[in-house]
């Protein structure tokens, strides 16, 4: 492979170019004809021609923002003379998105065959709790089959993942009738059927808004062999309602051992798309690389699930370009407009991304994220749209409305079906997802020596040259089929998980 130059330009009309290392003062890029002018920190922007005030300034061939004052050729491009732009919405296809051409053999991986036919990648047991005040008793009933604490519970149930509490803030002093109440109950349902489950308790106080028997009634779920609802109250308090869950995880157990790993077609894969902590190799990198990963597994047969709706705001167009229907491309601007009016009611502005974090990466405003955030959904055609926790039951690339914060989206996408999440970041967030692994991809080198006892792939390797795009994707690809088949990810090694469930709150607190 060729040697790496100092910049990236990923378009010939680009007026920006990205630093592979960092730039100083008076060096010299003969292949783009410059001359470094000040400092230029990597990942960051270098002006690749004059660039006048008030001037619009392109990133991947799309406008990224607008120059705050006269750039000159050579300078850093950044917060200090880059503002974002107006945001107009995307158009309706003109035409339908070419077809999928399957493969003819399609990737397998080893799953768990549930008796209704769903396929795990998992095998744990859950506790979720109805309302916070259940909590610390769901906490504690998880914690008796801590391996490091009492090794001897789980130690007959080598094929059983372990036992997890899934708590939360809400579920009482809220609207009955409201969405904040809906959308909770939606995501707990989705965390009662997810498959990576082979039983659930949930656990209530009794008296909270979100009644135990009213979510039963709404999602169609029942009591059985794989699903036990009790309260505090009706046990007679903590120490009963501790012991009872105790007693029952204990009798869960046997049955869920029996889960066995088989082979299984990767179309029964459901993977969510995450990126936090992202920098400015974000879009040049991981998420272009898991992008073609995207574009093999729905080739194979599986889903993709691309969220946070506010990180992907200005680049909507990449996606209603090739959705599927014009309806479904009416879903998404439908849910633009929602999150404009959402923003505006409580006086925030939906461009008030990056974070802090991204801008010390390189990225200056939300298009620029955006534009490289949707990278992540490949190339392939948006077959349908799905609100917050919504059940997803399309194959190809889906998207799902979710806000951008990363614990808070993943938990809309397992309780929508994920059975794995693949997580891109530059900065080296520490994230992971109980019950669902999730495969954590850096967007660069020095990451990935840093933290790498929290990455399971250096996509930095594209950017120092050594790989391709394409043979990143190939190994996202056979990382994913390799998780999903029981090999352990790094923020599964490291406990991550329970902490991390964090259903989207909307609606009054009273």
């Amino acid at each position: 492979m060729p040697r790496p130059t100092p910049i990236i330009l990923l378009h010939p009309d680009d007026d920006v170019a990205i630093a592979r290392h960092q730039l100083v003062a008076g060096m010299e890029l003969p292949a783009a004809d410059l001359r470094v002018a000040g400092l230029v920190p990597p990942g960051h922007k270098i002006a690749v021609r004059p660039l006048p005030q008030g001037s619009s300034v392109k990133r991947y061939n799309q406008v990224i923002g607008v120059a705050t004052r006269n750039i000159a050729a050579g300078q850093h491009v950044h917060v200090h003379n880059l503002a974002m732009t107006g945001h107009g919405h995307a158009a309706m296809p003109a035409h339908p998105p070419a077809p999928i051409v399957p493969y003819a053999q399609p990737a397998q991986f080893m799953g768990i065959v549930r008796s209704d036919g769903r396929v795990a990648t998992r095998n744990y047991i859950g506790v979720l709790t109805s309302v916070n005040c259940s909590a610390t008793v769901a906490r504690a009933i998880a914690d008796r089959f801590r391996r490091e604490i009492y090794p001897d519970e789980l130690a007959p149930f080598s094929n059983v993942d372990g036992v997890v509490a899934l708590t939360h803030a809400q579920g009482c002093a809220v609207d009955a009738e409201g969405d904040g109440l809906a959308v909770l109950r939606r995501t707990l349902a989705g965390y009662a059927r997810q498959a990576n489950f082979a039983a659930v308790l949930i656990v209530g106080l009794g008296c909270e808004t979100n009644q135990i028997a009213g979510l039963m009634a709404d999602y169609d779920l029942a009591e059985g062999p794989a699903l036990h609802t009790y309260t505090i109250q009706q046990m007679g308090g903590t120490a009963k309602a501790v012991d009872t869950g105790i007693a029952r995880v204990r009798q869960l157990l046997p049955g869920a051992n029996q889960a066995t790993r088989e082979l299984v077609s990767a179309s029964h894969l459901v993977v969510g798309l995450q990126c936090g902590g992202s920098d400015g190799y974000s879009g040049i990198t991981a998420n272009p690389a898991l992008g073609m990963a995207v574009d093999t597994l729905v080739r194979h047969g599986g889903a993709a699930i691309l969220s946070e709706t506010p990180e992907i705001y200005g680049a909507e167009h990449l996606l209603t370009q090739r959705a599927a229907s014009p309806e479904v491309a009416g879903k998404l601007l439908e849910r633009i407009a929602w999150w404009e009016a959402h923003c505006a009611r409580y006086g925030a502005n939906l461009n008030n991304n990056p974070s802090a974090g991204n801008k010390a990466g390189g990225l200056t405003t939300i298009l620029e994220k955006s534009l490289g955030a949707v990278a992540k959904g490949g190339t392939v055609p948006l077959m349908q749209v799905y609100q917050y926790a919504e059940s997803v039951t399309a194959k190809g690339l889906v998207f799902m409305d979710t806000p951008g914060y990363d614990p808070v989206s993943a938990t809309g996408q397992v309780a929508g079906g994920a059975n794995l999440i693949c997580f891109t970041t530059g900065r080296g967030s520490a994230y992971g997802c109980a019950p669902v692994p999730s495969l954590k991809l850096s967007t660069n080198t020095d990451l990935w020596r840093r933290q790498q006892d929290d990455i399971d792939f250096n996509c930095g390797e594209v950017l120092d040259g050594t790989m391709t795009l394409a043979q990143a994707g190939a190994h996202i690809f056979q990382a994913m089929l390799d998780t999903a088949s029981g090999r352990k990810t790094r923020s599964e090694q490291h406990g991550y998980g329970q902490n991390e469930f964090v259903p989207w709150q909307l609606g009054v607190t009273t």
